[in-house]
């Protein structure tokens, strides 16, 4: 019975997950079914892809090499431009070696050649196939139209909002409902250009963390599109007629265009790490003055930890765990993923075991934050002005499903055995 009960918790999950997007639904007596049968669906063939599937398996955990390949490649260029502050050789002899890894000009500089990356494999056809492939996918079992399956599948590769502006001709028409199935998608999952940065940073505490970030970013597209559904119920067969988007003109064009976009994300999770990190010190050291709880004191993340528990329990954490896991989920939403898995991949050995660090790796696989949902105005009033006082208040209550989105894949992998 032991042995059950965490999968119990995790179908409790879904469940409760469900439930409370229903509950808050614009209306109720709408609900189908056969949208919930398909997102789930969804979810559970693509988990079964990576756990049952040996040969699947095997090539999600190969692309580990790709990580390894791809961040060697990025520490050449990184040593060339800042020496060995990017990791070139010491023009001198290192008492800790340890202490030379700058964030900065080290780790984060693999977002820019893997944004130039993409923006060429875009070009050549074969990214554009692929999101072409998921998008006719997802027309076929969440019964949606093509150009909000082609911007939602998208996203999972360009971005939030690079992702609708495949789609910007059709926006203006677009349903309420559309609109916010674009949302809560780009919410739930992750872009292409921070696969590889997560993954290097997961690397320690999860093996084949590229293999289960793409899966999870995958897993969460389907689930983002139910819960939308449930929520604001309606019309979204709005077709996709033009190819849309995102055209070169060369190949170099297309490196120049994807160099460009990614310095510029650089340079935003720079500024947004110093910002964030500064004001949970801050916060920190005001919480410092209050009484100690519990023999130690009060700082943000245990309080956040306090809030999130009983929802990582839901996800399938033990309860043992479940206020450490809840830190992680509350720096996911207050602050964003990024700060979460540095956190995680900090922690010290058995903080967490196994089950409930892949849990983890998945409910925080997503968009889903404040600043994000701030992002998401910015954009969207930007690609279609008229339709702002309509967005405006969407983009808020995407927050709830979009966390819960990638919430769900976290609890469809702890239904499956470890």
């Amino acid at each position: 019975m032991n042995e059950i009960f965490p999968h119990l918790q995790s179908a409790l999950g879904i469940v409760t997950i469900i439930t409370v997007a229903w509950a808050a639904s614009e209306d109720r007596g709408a609900f189908d079914w056969r949208i919930v049968a398909g997102g789930l669906g969804l979810q559970l063939g693509l988990a079964l892809l990576l756990r049952m599937v040996p040969v699947a398996r095997d090539i999600l955990f190969s692309l580990n090499g790709a990580v390894t390949a791809l961040t060697k490649a990025t520490q050449t260029g990184t040593g060339f431009v800042f020496g060995y502050l990017g990791g070139g050789d010491l023009p001198f002899t290192a008492s800790n070696p340890a202490n030379l890894t700058i964030f900065a000009f080290s780790v984060l500089p693999i977002i820019i050649v893997i944004s130039a990356l993409a923006a060429v494999l875009w070009h050549w056809g074969i990214l554009s196939a692929l999101v072409r492939a998921m998008a006719w996918a997802l027309k076929r079992s969440m019964g949606i139209g093509g150009a909000v399956g082609l911007g939602s599948a998208a996203m999972v590769f360009l971005g939030n909002i690079e992702g609708q502006l495949l789609i910007k001709p059709y926006l203006a028409r677009m349903s309420r409902t559309e609109l916010f199935i674009l949302m809560t998608t780009g919410l739930a999952v992750i872009a292409g250009s921070v696969f590889v940065l997560y993954a290097t940073i997961l690397a320690p505490v999860l093996p084949g963390a590229l293999g289960h970030l793409l899966v999870a970013s995958m897993m969460s597209l389907p689930a983002a599109i139910m819960l939308a559904r449930i929520m604001v119920p309606g019309n979204a067969d709005t077709g996709d007629s033009a190819g849309g988007g995102h055209k070169y003109r060369s190949t170099m064009d297309a490196l120049a265009d994807g160099t460009e976009g990614g310095l510029r994300i650089f340079l935003q999770v720079i500024a947004m790490l110093v910002v964030f990190v500064a004001l949970v010190a801050l916060v920190n050291i005001m919480l410092a003055q209050l009484p100690a709880m519990g023999g130690a004191p009060l700082t943000l993340e245990r309080m956040l930890g306090w809030v999130f528990a009983p929802v990582v329990w839901l996800y399938g954490v033990p309860w043992g765990e479940a206020v450490t896991a809840g830190g992680l989920m509350g720096t996911k939403v207050v602050l964003n993923e990024l700060i979460a898995y540095l956190h995680l991949a900090a922690m010290p050995a058995g903080a967490l075991d196994p089950r409930a660090t892949q849990i983890m790796v998945y409910a925080m696989c997503g968009f889903g934050n404040l600043a994000s949902v701030g992002i998401l105005i910015a954009g969207m009033s930007a690609l279609v002005p008229d339709r702002r006082d309509e967005i405006v208040p969407l983009a808020m209550k995407a927050l709830l499903p979009g966390v819960m989105a990638s919430g769900l894949s976290g609890c469809m992998i702890g239904l499956l055995p470890l």
